[in-house]
């Protein structure tokens, strides 16, 4: 028998042996081992869920012309030209990916998909339109105009009394995004998920925004708007019908981003209308929602640095590409928990509000695992390279009138993140499979690999063991699973945290951190951060130079046991992998340009910013595991 036969002999044989195992702990089969590289211990894909282009408003108008089919070709490693543009139509810059990605996704905007296709279609049944003339010739006030009508799920006076006009019209882009991911997707080689963004607004201008990620194929005729459901349960709802009329392909799940813009606004122990969480309410979230966007082009939403509430300590680490201001139209600070309140606009206060609901109700309404992904408008997914950036848009700085002197974008935005998926192979079953079971994680823009598992009885010498991954899913759970001690005899939860760094583009590693949150079955509540693992020597970086000495790890891993846990106690833990401090995009930029900032005449146009009291000139590139829970089975959050 040739090699390769026998391969997929043992390959077949391990994952009808993983099947079982699975099938025993309650998890769902694994996908068809359709690729050569099928992996029953599962293979780690890197992708970007969150991408916009021309069809939506906000990158059309600050004259993005990549179309979805050319941000699925930038993401298997095509160039691809970047506004702005000459006379001719020649993008006068451009953008290449270092290494592909194995997976994207085209995010555009479903509120006003289909005003933007009548404004700028000759002869459509509103190009005449006064709205129409203002968005083809003053594109940034029509962006204002539009973005504020759609807000209050209102349709522009040119689309009808019922909005028909526009909600039809969308029928051509929607299309559109479909067709590209149909041709984009190559199974074993690049997965394209059809997708969009449902842009919901809360009050004054909070971010409400989901990603709706469908699992193949089969997707409702037209995509489901703010516009037209004004709140996340009624799109979860309208979702559900819609796909329940089409037949068992069609599958979604949503994905919300930027928590840190919604002012608190996005989660909370009620629902939208007030009434508060039932049980069934908890389950149908987390159903729905079972990712979190943590990082992207507008900031991180981990957690606040400063101490605010009981039992929350510290913690230096969070103060990471954080935003000077907590929703879109407020921007200003409001991040300290006010009395009676919950501060919900990060993920650990929401991971903590699960805990707190869960136990009130039986189920966790936030039960979500993390992704990281880079909400750019130009159409460059996956394009988080810190000496690359050329901007996102979207809220950064439009480039319509020329290739913009010095930084290309605001201070407080960066490149963003990606998302990591651990799954069998790579095709739209088997990754979507993996963000539905959490099995995900999330980065700061490079790719470290993340490893983490969750059990109770993990031998001691098991990060030198070379069948670590093996008996990681043997004895436990992965990142994104649930733990349930037994009723009797129960054991404090072992955890396994191994990471590498990533060597074409990250820096040494310098730390493993294991972030931890409670409830004990005294009702008392505590979160800490726990360093498990460390580099034996740290590195000095000068960042007037961006020179590092040496220093940090190519590998960290640790095993963990809790000693504090109770029986009784419901928790949650999750990694943090720390790299080594280097030079952000920005002050790359200014060490490329000469300034010094004790030097007035080294600070040439557009580079004023380095000097900034504001300016942040380093960065801790890093990762974020999704969560494991731990808790009794009897009050599992579903």
């Amino acid at each position: 028998m040739r090699m390769p036969a026998v391969r997929s002999v043992v390959a077949r044989l391990c994952s009808l042996l993983l099947l079982i195992a699975q099938c025993a702990a309650g998890a769902g089969p694994d996908p068809a081992p359709d690729c050569e590289d099928h992996n029953p211990l599962r293979n780690l894909y890197v992708g970007d869920l969150h991408v916009h282009t021309a069809l939506s408003l906000d990158a059309a108008t600050q004259d993005t012309r990549a179309r979805p089919a050319d941000a699925y070709r930038f993401a298997r490693g095509e160039p691809l030209g970047v506004q702005p543009y000459d006379a001719a139509g020649v993008a006068l810059r451009s953008q290449q990916l270092q290494r592909p990605l194995d997976f994207a996704a085209v995010t555009d905007h479903s509120e006003l998909l289909g005003e933007v296709e009548l404004c700028r279609t000759p002869g459509s049944a509103n190009y005449a339109s006064w709205q129409c003339v203002l968005y083809r010739h003053w594109p940034r006030g029509a962006y204002y105009l539009f973005n504020y009508v759609a807000s209050k799920t209102h349709r522009l006076g040119n689309c009808g009394e019922d909005g028909a006009i526009c909600r039809e019209a969308a029928s051509g882009p929607w299309n559109e995004v479909r067709s590209a991911a149909a041709d984009a997707n190559a199974p074993c080689r690049f997965s394209s998920f059809v997708a969009y963004e449902w842009t919901g607004a809360e009050g004054n201008g909070n971010n409400m925004h989901r990603n709706v990620i469908f699992r193949g194929a089969e997707t409702p005729r037209l995509p489901v708007s703010f516009v037209d459901s004004g709140s996340p349960e009624r799109l979860w709802q309208m979702l559900e019908d819609e796909c329940a009329a089409i037949g068992p392909g069609c599958d979604w799940l949503a994905v919300p981003h930027n928590s840190n813009l919604s002012g608190g606004k996005m989660f909370g122990p009620t629902r939208s209308d007030g009434v508060r969480f039932s049980r069934e309410d908890a389950l149908r979230r987390a159903r729905a929602e079972p990712l979190f966007e943590i990082m992207q082009h507008k900031g991180a939403s981990e957690c606040v640095a400063a101490a605010g509430e009981a039992g929350v300590g510290v913690d230096e680490a969070c103060a990471f590409e954080q935003l000077p201001y907590d929703s879109f139209a407020g921007q200003v600070r409001s991040w300290e928990a006010k009395p009676g309140t919950h501060r919900t606009g990060f993920f650990r206060d929401v991971l903590r509000l699960g805990l707190e609901v869960g136990s009130e109700v039986g189920a966790d309404p936030f039960r979500m695992g993390v992704i990281g992904s880079t909400d750019t408008h130009l159409g460059i997914a996956g394009a988080t390279q810190e000496e690359r950036f050329l901007g996102h848009g979207g809220a950064g700085q439009p480039a319509r009138d020329g290739v913009p002197p010095g930084l290309p974008d605001a201070l407080e935005f960066g490149p963003g993140g990606l998302a990591m998926v651990w799954a069998e192979q790579n095709t739209r079953d088997s990754l979507f499979g993996a963000l539905r079971r959490r099995e995900t994680y999330a980065t700061s823009g490079t790719r470290p690999q993340l490893r983490v598992f969750g059990g109770f009885d993990y031998p001691k010498d098991i990060c030198s063991d070379p069948d670590l991954v093996r008996k990681g899913y043997e004895g436990g759970v992965p990142m994104g699973g649930e733990l349930h001690p037994p009723a009797v005899n129960a054991r404090a939860p072992v955890f396994v945290v191994a990471a590498s760094r990533d060597a074409l583009a990250g820096q040494p590693l310098a730390q493993v951190q294991l972030v931890k949150g409670w409830i004990g079955a005294d009702g008392r509540a505590g979160e800490t951060v726990l360093g498990i693992a460390r580099a034996a020597r740290e590195s000095q970086l000068d960042p007037a130079t961006c020179q590092s000495s040496a220093g940090g790890e190519d590998r960290l891993c640790a095993r963990w046991e809790d000693p504090d846990w109770k029986p009784g106690d419901r928790a949650w833990y999750y990694a943090r992998v720390l790299e080594n401090p280097s030079c952000r995009w920005s002050q790359k930029l200014c060490v490329a340009a000469g300034v010094r900032c004790g030097d007035p005449s080294t600070i040439a146009s557009g580079y004023e910013a380095c000097c900034s009291a504001s300016h942040q000139s380093v960065i801790q590139e890093r990762a974020w595991s999704s969560p494991i829970w731990v808790e009794p089975r009897a009050q599992s959050g579903g």
